[in-house]
């Protein structure tokens, strides 16, 4: 008996011990919870009754060279709806559907989703949104927006590039520089109960977004108007599929223009052009081939594609000649209108050759033969030392995604063929933009620069928060090579293949070049040339490439009239003024008639009808009796004893 009472009492001691083990336990949790997590859980409580919706950040603007606003925004809106505080489903499914255009299926399908918060539709016209919140919907969100807009529509569009829905950069300048224009989201904060329910009076804290900061380029809105305008206006002239052109300071890389005609409208991004839509009008496009077409439209070539830049490239291959000391101003060639090499014979675009010459009339007269001899002095292995000091086996670290490199052969398998074709600028590809960098350092004294548009990056406010920088390289051709070049080029304008880009009172220099495209006897061509300005002291560099032009398609006939045309308008543009020499002001009487329209004449009728108007060299070309072509253009203003081109 003694013993279970012993026993008895030692349990109830064991019990009473555990419980009050678990009440010193227990009270030094709760002293713990409510003296050092009190703000912790107040928190989590708060988050719990708290539904956030997303405050966008205004995206930072983008500007030209002059502060030209040519990226902003516009206040819009995004339509949002709660599932717990609707209390009229089928007015709102009603009201949103008809307000928004869209399916009362497609609204249906969120109106009903049970989710804290589902959007409905973004970038809403403020009076749609306006409209909307007089119906005064439960559990219907108009929250302020931004979508952004591209003050003039198409221009530059694949360099500026555009946004996504979600405000993003999807291509161009607007993905490149992403991190400094985006910003950051803000957010409203709405108390609710435990079922979701937004609790009437209730104050909503707000976190305020931080706006992007503002981009300046190098870009020029009236430069790129004017290479738009001489773009559009040969590609219709000469039905050819597009036109490239992209304007430089050969000095320090600073693009002021890149065209890709035709360019697309930025503010509606997803249509496609006319010249695209119209090869597929009346057909439904699988969702693979739109994107295939709207990638294709978005394309930034001049930096994306290659190509073989043929006799604008003997400009490198001269370069080459000159630093190696194994060519001179006047050695002499000769030229049978073609040049054995191995077993191949390879022409020069004059049938009947150019006979004896000195390198000057050679390459004024762009003669093939002369460069294949040049190219075999210098060989294989310094050829491709100048090919690497200029930049051609690399990217040229243009600041725009998308940059593609060159496609070179190996070195171990160039024999005296391929150096012969590469010596003229055929049988390997470049980009554009490689060939514009490298000429623009044989121009600019030996110094390697990066083509960029970035400038400069501000705050809203206006202080600048980073200047950007790029990387040059310096004597990667000497500057008496330079100086050479650039007499030599500006010798191809004032009586070469490139006169036609000749301007009276601007010393231009450049250089002309037809390529034909691959596969060869196909009869499409690429017709372009690459000019500089003023010759003795190049402020301004452009190239422009006519793909696939109809009919007459010669570089220096078709190619070399736009950059005359463009730099007619932005060298006084630009406050370079036109300096005549003597015979210039007796030669020329600067715009003085206006080209009468030729086309449909016959022989008979062009040869009373020339006498009256002072043309210089007149250039007839074809079998026909008709004039089908001209250049200049009926309604160029141009020059006395300015040449004509008649096609027939």
């Amino acid at each position: 008996m003694a013993k279970n009472r012993t026993f008895n009492r030692r349990n109830i001691l064991i019990i009473i011990v555990v419980i009050l083990l678990a009440a010193t336990g227990l009270t030094g949790k709760l002293v713990y919870l409510i003296i050092f997590k009190t703000e912790d859980y107040a928190a989590r409580a708060k988050a719990l009754h708290e539904r956030e919706r997303p405050i966008k950040a205004e995206r930072g603007s983008i500007y030209d060279i002059n502060g030209v606003e040519i990226a902003t925004n516009k206040p819009v809106c995004t339509i949002s709806v709660i599932h717990s505080q609707i209390k009229e489903p089928e007015r709102v499914i009603k009201v949103l559907s008809e307000e928004l255009g869209l399916s009362e299926a497609a609204v249906r399908k969120r109106v009903e989703k049970y989710t804290s918060i589902e959007r409905i539709k973004s970038n809403v016209n403020k009076e749609i949104a306006d409209r909307i919140r007089e119906y005064k919907l439960d559990g219907v969100m108009v929250d302020e927006d931004y979508k952004r807009y591209y003050p003039y529509g198409s221009l530059a569009s694949k360099v500026i590039g555009f946004t996504g829905s979600d405000n993003q950069g999807v291509i161009g300048l607007e993905v490149k520089y992403e991190d400094y224009l985006k910003g950051i989201n803000g957010t409203i904060l709405t108390l609710t109960t435990a079922y979701g329910v937004e609790i009437e009076n209730a104050a909503e804290d707000r976190i305020t977004p931080q706006p992007g900061n503002d981009l300046y380029l190098s870009l020029d809105v009236n430069i790129q108007k004017y290479a738009e305008q001489a773009a559009y206006k040969v590609m219709e002239a000469k039905s050819a599929d597009n036109v490239k052109l992209i304007v430089m300071n050969p000095k320090n890389g600073e693009l002021y223009a890149m065209v890709n005609a035709p360019e697309f409208d930025l503010n509606n991004p997803y249509n496609l052009i006319n010249e695209i839509a119209r090869d597929y009008i009346g057909e439904t496009l699988s969702s693979e081939k739109l994107h295939e077409l709207l990638n294709g439209m978005w394309r930034n070539a001049c930096i994306s594609d290659t190509y073989e830049p043929g006799s604008a490239f003997k400009i490198v291959t001269s370069t080459a000649a000159f630093e190696e000391d194994v060519l001179k101003l006047d050695d002499r060639f000769f030229c049978p209108g073609y040049k054995r090499v191995e077993d191949r014979i390879i022409r020069c675009h004059k049938a009947g050759g150019h006979g004896s010459q000195s390198f000057v009339e050679g390459i004024k007269n762009s003669c093939n033969p002369v460069f294949m001899e040049v190219g075999a002095r210098v060989g294989v292995e310094k050829t491709y030392e100048y090919y690497k000091k200029l930049g051609l086996f690399s990217r040229t670290g243009v600041d725009i995604p998308g940059e593609a490199n060159s496609i070179m052969h190996n070195i171990d398998n160039i024999g005296a063929v391929e150096l012969a074709t590469m010596a003229f600028g055929q049988s390997f590809q470049i980009t554009p933009l490689q060939l514009l960098t490298a000429a623009s350092a044989i121009i600019n004294g030996g110094t390697l620069v990066t083509p960029h548009f970035g400038i400069e990056i501000r705050s809203p406010e206006g202080r600048t928060v980073k200047t950007l920088k790029y990387d040059t390289t310096e004597n990667v051709v000497s500057k008496e090579t330079s100086e050479t070049m650039k007499q030599l080029l500006e010798a191809v304008v004032t009586d070469g293949t490139g006169r036609r880009a000749y301007l009276p009172g601007f010393r231009v220099g450049g250089k002309t070049a037809t390529s034909e495209k691959l596969p060869r006897r196909t009869g499409k061509y690429i017709s372009s040339f690459i000019g500089f300005a003023p010759a003795d002291d190049p402020q301004v560099i452009a190239l422009v490439l006519i793909d696939e032009p109809v009919g007459i398609y010669y570089g220096g006939t078709i190619a070399a009239p736009v950059i005359a045309d463009l730099f007619d308008n932005i060298l006084p543009y630009m406050g370079i003024e036109a300096k005549y020499t003597e015979e210039e002001l007796k030669k020329y009487q600067v715009g003085t008639f206006v080209v009468p329209d030729f086309i449909g004449k016959t022989k008979k009728e062009m040869k009373d009808l020339l006498k009256i108007y002072d043309f210089g060299d007149i250039y007839s070309l074809g079998d026909g009796d008709i004039v089908t072509e001209q250049f200049p253009l009926p309604g160029d203003s141009v020059n006395r004893e300015s040449g004509l081109v008649l096609y027939y």
